[in-house]
């Protein structure tokens, strides 16, 4: 074998390895190979001690057809799907109104100059208020709050005041990762782009806002998926979107397993945002690491 993998890669460039590389190239498979069988084996040890102690447990018969009945979970898949559609348009909208609010908020709070003054303390009041404030406090008091008001032309829609109040509440913390990226951006570049003619707003635009989104995807990512999760909340106004359309088919017959369908639809919603956002925050480490990202 030794012999065989030297004449091949003799041939393919001429460099022949030494038989120390070989050997430790063979131990680090070796090690490697067993690395994954004792992670195999211990996952499969602790699925097998929780799955005895849950079934064996004296309240599992109710638990299962209370829980986890496949009947009502076959009666509740399409529903919550359908549902569903109303979850993602949420996202769709509020993840760019929020994006959208938490960057101008952000620049705000970075404005230099007295001037700028009442807009910056504005704008700190608002990302203190609505990040102390809980979303559901927050959803409460805009889907009940407004209405009551009796404002002319204000809608009373529950689906866009839901959606109002996340974005309310998630803005601030997209404000706050914004500035940190802004913030972050060494102050040399914004003196390199003003000694190059750009003014001041130039100098933000093009210099400084490219750096500090890039720096900020990773966080931004994983606001989105809050985002994605919390948009279930606008079933307290009333909203039929997937988690309104679980408690409906649940309070029939007080079978809870329409709920667990609907966490598992987001969960499934939830995994392929959450690998993605740890893809490109390796991605972008390995480039920093490089020397090929500011």
């Amino acid at each position: 074998m030794l012999k065989t993998r030297t004449a091949r890669e003799a041939a393919d460039d001429g460099y022949v390895p030494s038989a120390r590389r070989i050997e430790r190239e063979r131990f680090r498979r070796a090690r490697a190979r067993r690395a994954t069988a004792v992670a195999a084996l211990s996952t499969l040890v602790t699925g097998a001690v929780l799955f005895l102690v849950i079934t064996r447990s004296p309240g599992w018969p109710r638990t299962r057809e209370t829980f986890f009945s496949m009947e009502y979970a076959r009666l509740a898949l399409p529903k919550v799907l359908d549902g569903l559609l109303l979850n993602l348009r949420l996202l769709v909208v509020c993840g760019a109104a929020v994006l959208v609010l938490g960057l101008l908020l952000a620049v705000a709070r970075t404005l230099r100059g007295p001037v700028f003054f009442p807009l910056r303390a504005l704008a700190a009041a608002y990302t203190d208020f609505f990040r102390g404030l809980p979303l559901i406090i927050c959803l409460l008091m805009v889907v009940f709050g407004v209405p009551a008001l009796r404002l002319q032309g204000v809608t009373t829609d529950p689906v866009l005041l839901g959606g109002s109040a996340l974005v309310l509440t998630y803005s601030a913390y997209v404000a706050e990762v914004f500035r940190a990226g802004i913030e972050s951006v060494h102050p040399s570049q914004r003196a390199a782009a003003r000694s190059l003619g750009l003014s001041g707003g130039q100098a933000l635009r093009f210099v400084v806002l490219p750096q500090a989104v890039r720096r900020v995807v990773p966080p931004l990512l994983n606001d989105l998926v809050s985002l994605q999760k919390d948009t279930g909340l606008v079933s307290i106004a009333g909203a039929v979107d997937a988690v309104y359309a679980a408690q409906i088919i649940a309070g029939k017959d007080f079978n809870f397993t329409p709920y667990v369908v609907a966490g598992l639809v987001f969960v499934a919603l939830t995994i392929p945002m959450t690998r993605c956002t740890d893809w490109i925050t390796a991605r972008m480490d390995r480039r920093r690491a490089q020397g090929g990202l500011v």
